[in-house]
């Protein structure tokens, strides 16, 4: 299922065969929360964009327009008219995040939806079972995401629950590829190590949910406000003791420097809302620094967002044209400035898995850097 092609210190080039499709990683996911990416955003934009795995959120679908509904309607797959590998997030960090509306026992977690305030129960097997309605290619074990800032007491209880419900999610996932009316019945099941900032901890939780022999691995409660360098810390610690041989996922990680580090040290998969949210803001991604069309300075400015740049928005568009677009708050300036953005991630990740497979991953890594730290455009 998942083949390592080439490897350059702990940096993976590989690939991933699933049912939806085969993916090349590394990978960067495109975050469509509610089966959408947002910025008007469509399936046919991602085609074009180089997109390989959509990410969809399951609290947010099980909230609206429900997991049952898109299971009548034959999955998510079907719904969003996507054909592609699809990964949905468990729901945990999002009820996790519902911190003054939620109540956390073994069981699982009874919280209000941030929507109509009516009250929910999510716990493993609810998890497993909305993402199996869903019937998205891979679905995230259900965890809880501690603080960075939590004490190391509450994190080690914590964690321990982790690896209880990711038993239970692992259980209840085989029980539902069983089933008959399963759409998906070849779903795959990724676990989180968690464990905030203490290497000890992520690296025994690391040991533990190897041994269950799940499809992929993820890293969660990351980038959720401890520095870039305790993040690269604790991969440094943790990944060594993930399985080389199946995928690894840092999860909601994040900007290109981010990305470049986590390859180095031997992640896979990422996912993060950066590109799109920047881009509906003006803020873009080139190889020669972040640039924001509110700037005065490109009112006037003929040239496409990056030159040389093949995405949608720079094979036809300049950047003053863009920029009036932005401030008229026209849709379609955002829609061109995310469409920019999720071509330069992908179109990164390309580069990255070339520059494995030639074994030249550390040079370009550094000339990466060094370009995107320039801000002379």
């Amino acid at each position: 299922m998942y083949r390592i092609i080439k490897q350059e210190g702990r940096a993976k080039r590989g690939e991933f065969t699933t049912v939806h499709g085969v993916i090349q990683t590394p990978v960067f996911m495109n975050v469509g929360t509610v089966a959408a990416i947002k910025g008007a955003v469509s399936t046919e934009d991602l085609e074009q964009i180089k997109t390989q795995v959509e990410l969809s959120n399951t609290y947010h679908l099980h909230v609206r327009p429900g997991d049952k509904i898109i299971k009548q309607l034959g999955g998510l797959h079907k719904f969003m008219s996507w054909d592609k590998p699809i990964l949905t997030d468990s729901g945990g960090f999002q009820v996790f995040s519902l911190s003054s509306l939620r109540k956390i026992k073994e069981e699982g977690v009874y919280f209000n939806s941030h929507i109509d305030g009516r009250k929910i129960f999510m716990g493993p097997e609810e998890s497993m079972q909305i993402q199996s309605n869903l019937a998205s290619t891979i679905a995230m074990a259900f965890d809880e995401c501690p603080s960075s800032k939590a004490d190391r007491g509450y994190v080690t209880a914590s964690v321990e629950r982790t690896t209880r419900w990711l038993d239970r999610c692992k259980k209840e996932m085989a029980r539902l590829n069983s089933l008959e009316d399963t759409i998906n019945k070849n779903q795959l099941l990724f676990g989180i190590n968690q464990g905030a900032v203490f290497a000890d901890i992520r690296k025994e939780h690391a040991k533990t949910i190897s041994e269950m022999d799940l499809d992929g691995y993820a890293l969660g409660g990351l980038a959720v406000g401890e520095t870039h360098e305790e993040m690269y810390y604790v991969l440094e610690e943790t990944v060594p003791y993930l399985p080389v041989n199946k995928p690894t996922y840092l999860m909601g990680v994040g900007t290109p420097a981010n990305i470049l580090e986590a390859v180095e040290r031997g992640v896979d998969f990422f996912d993060c809302v950066y590109p799109t949210r920047n881009g509906r803001h003006g803020h873009l991604y080139t190889n020669f620094g972040k640039i924001n069309l509110f700037n005065a300075k490109y009112e006037l400015d003929d040239r496409p967002i990056e030159p040389g740049c093949n995405c949608p928005a720079c094979r036809r568009y300049s950047r003053a044209y863009i920029r009036h677009l932005l401030k008229a708050k026209e849709m379609l300036g955002m829609r061109l400035c995310v469409l920019h953005n999720l071509y330069f991630y992908n179109t990164m990740m390309e580069e990255i898995r070339d520059a494995l497979e030639k074994g030249e991953f550390a040079a370009y890594k550094k000339a990466k850097l060094e370009s995107m730290n320039q801000s002379n455009l």
